[in-house]
């Protein structure tokens, strides 16, 4: 059974830093691309970083580029979304998604979600 758990997220004020966490089991991790999507309340879910299976490639929103870092490592099967000066507009619930085409067949999974508030 796949499973995508999401930790890491919680209450933090403006200008404050998370990192949340996503630790896979069920796939072979190496073998996937991972994604951190976001969503907030009334609004469509968006891409906000992405890291290919070898952390070759990476890339983010541009609302976020230069305050988030998306790493992982596949000897802990962990991906991960370091945060840094937070606003209120990063408010929403952070989902982990991983991805991957084999032989023409591509697999894909969500993770829960956390949620992350940036508020005073």
């Amino acid at each position: 059974q796949v499973q995508l758990l999401e930790s890491g997220g919680g209450l933090v004020q403006p200008g404050g830093s998370l990192r949340l966490s996503c630790a896979a089991s069920g796939i072979i991790f190496s073998s996937y691309d991972m994604s951190w999507y976001r969503q907030a309340p009334g609004k469509e879910r968006e891409l906000v970083a992405a890291i290919t299976s070898a952390s070759n490639i990476k890339e983010y929103a541009d609302s976020v580029k230069g305050r988030f870092t998306i790493s992982r490592d596949n000897a802990k099967n962990t991906v991960y979304l370091q945060m840094k000066s937070l606003k209120p507009e990063d408010t929403a619930v952070y989902y982990c998604y991983a991805h991957c085409s084999i032989l023409g067949m591509r697999f894909d999974y969500w993770g829960q979600g956390t949620q992350v508030t940036v508020s005073s």
